[in-house]
């Protein structure tokens, strides 16, 4: 089942949506259950957690914006699946205010560590709310993809800041407060007790190539989905992707 979003959207969520089924589907041969309890921590109005439950699965959504969790029962609605996705206020770090520990069988957690004040915690949290053996799926921003950015639009001075400033951000002006290298996330993951099963580089190609070009080229974009989907898992193209995700299994 593909995920239902519009084609330019695809570019940003295809290797990851690729990825997260395949592992569900995983959880589904293990456990034996036709039906999964999933959680997406700061899962705004349902970019995963309806496609999700479109598969059949019951989806948690934890998001500090009761405007975010409108849009998401409203869009649950119109895909068929209220019955299935449930939003609830709350954040990372309190996690276990509002939902069980220990009760889901995959935990998504995506473009949630760049604004939290302790990632680590943020981590820790997220695999506690998993069962034994239960899947997560972590999405944060990558440093080498916004080095890159800033040094092809000419802005190297803040390159080199973003290299070397502890956060990963280029200036005052970065709307993103922390970024991340691979080596980061997966220690980050393993020390929580996670195995980590793979980590992709995320829109490698397709922040740095003209919309104009994806949009009106006959065939571009399948064929930029194709290129990001063969580099996402090489290294050398992974640690300049403009995001990186880790899949990974808790430790029984």
């Amino acid at each position: 089942m593909s995920d239902p979003q519009r084609p330019r959207a695809s570019l940003r969520t295809a290797v990851v949506w690729d990825v997260l089924e395949d592992a569900l589907d995983r959880r589904v041969k293990a456990t034996g259950k036709d039906s999964l309890d999933v959680l997406d921590t700061g899962g705004g109005s349902g970019n995963f957690a309806v496609p999700v439950a479109r598969l059949g699965h019951r989806v948690t959504v934890v998001d500090p914006s009761p405007n975010a969790l409108f849009a998401l029962e409203r869009r649950a609605a119109e895909a068929g699946v209220a019955d299935r996705v449930r939003g609830v206020q709350g954040d990372i770090h309190g996690l276990f205010d509002v939902v069980e520990r220990g009760g889901y069988d995959a935990v998504l957690c995506h473009g949630v560590l760049e604004y939290v004040d302790d990632p680590a915690e943020g981590v820790r949290n997220a695999v506690e709310a998993l069962r034994p053996s239960g899947a997560l799926s972590l999405l944060a921003a990558g440093l080498g993809g916004a080095v890159l950015a800033r040094a092809l639009a000419g802005h190297f001075t803040e390159a080199r800041r973003a290299l070397t400033d502890p956060a990963g951000r280029w200036g005052e002006g970065d709307p993103v407060p922390r970024r991340f290298t691979a080596e980061q996330l997966t220690e980050a993951v393993e020390a929580a007790g996670v195995e980590v099963g793979a980590v992709h580089g995320v829109r490698v190609f397709a922040d740095l190539v003209p919309g104009v070009l994806v949009d009106t080229e006959p065939g571009a974009l399948d064929a930029l989905l194709k290129l990001e989907a063969a580099a996402a898992e090489l290294p050398a193209f992974r640690s300049v992707a403009t995001q990186l995700h880790v899949l990974g299994e808790k430790r029984g």
